[in-house]
């Protein structure tokens, strides 16, 4: 079925303008229809495997989130980390484990959960707090002085005042600390 029609059209495919003869004609020639569906059909493909492969791993994780009692692997599976994180988590003690004999580690389920519900409840602590103090640089000492007037290292001191959460205030190349902090520390 032939048609006198003559429209301008530009390939889908090679993106080449091009006659066609029809109004719903899309390819410029059976070639570009052929690699287009081929384009069309790995891409069907493509897409089919990653949904497989995604339903895969959602039933793995649905099944490790059934258990009770979870290996070091599982539990780096549930936290999205190494498993080499999950053992330096349990020689810190965030998270308790048993170790029932060599490759034998266990960690149970609402040990993870613990985890999960003391984070959330210091998050929310934490955003409760009042904003902090201001110090005016008068009423500070540099670190300098510190060191000098009470005799200690900067080693000790910077470990001190990150044990009592004790601020610096940086202004330009010194550093200061509030001086009724410093008393109250080292007095």
């Amino acid at each position: 079925m032939s048609s006198n029609i003559q429209v301008r059209k530009i390939c889908q495919h090679c993106e080449k303008e091009f006659i066609a003869r029809t109004t719903v004609t899309k390819f410029c020639s059976h070639k570009c229809s052929r690699s287009a569906y081929k384009v069309r059909k790995r891409a069907e493909k493509i897409e089919q495997s990653e949904s497989q492969t995604l339903k895969a791993k959602q039933k793995s994780i649905e099944q490790l989130q059934v258990k009770d009692f979870l290996t070091v692997s599982e539990v780096s599976k549930l936290l999205n980390c190494s498993s080499k994180s999950v053992y330096r988590y349990i020689k810190s003690g965030t998270i308790s484990a048993v170790n029932l004999g060599q490759r034998l580690t266990r960690i149970k389920r609402s040990e993870l959960d613990k985890l999960f519900q003391t984070n959330i409840q210091t998050s929310i602590k934490e955003s409760e707090t009042l904003e902090p103090v201001k110090y005016e640089i008068e009423d500070c000492f540099t670190i300098k002085e510190v060191k000098e007037k009470y005799g200690v290292s900067e080693a000790a001191l910077n470990q001190m005042l990150k044990r009592n959460s004790i601020p610096k205030i940086k202004k330009g190349r010194y550093a200061y600390v509030p001086k009724k902090l410093i008393r109250n520390l080292l007095t």
